[in-house]
């Protein structure tokens, strides 16, 4: 599946067109890619069975450990700070 390729005001006024595209959309500002759109095909009832089912696995699991999920989002936050290599909110990687 080839990515379409865009200028960020042509994505932004063909928004409609993209939101259903089936292949992702490279979006584009002075030649350099600024961002990926990447479409989801609609979910099957089975599918959204499952994300409920992990969802409710995942609920289950936090109350058996005693661990708030504020407590397990801020430790998410914290790893993914770690993995950019400590650069916070708002800081670009130069390049």
């Amino acid at each position: 599946m080839e990515t379409i390729k865009v200028g960020v005001r042509e994505f932004r006024a063909d928004l409609a067109t993209y939101l259903s595209a089936k292949s992702p959309v490279a979006v584009k500002r002075h030649g350099q890619t600024i961002g990926y759109f990447v479409p989801v095909s609609n979910k099957t009832a089975a599918e959204v069975s499952q994300l409920r089912e992990a969802g409710t696995a995942l609920e289950q699991a936090l109350k058996a450990h005693q661990v708030a999920e504020d407590d397990l989002v801020e430790e998410f936050k914290v790893s993914r700070r770690n993995a950019r290599g400590g650069r916070g909110q708002g800081e670009h990687n130069p390049k």
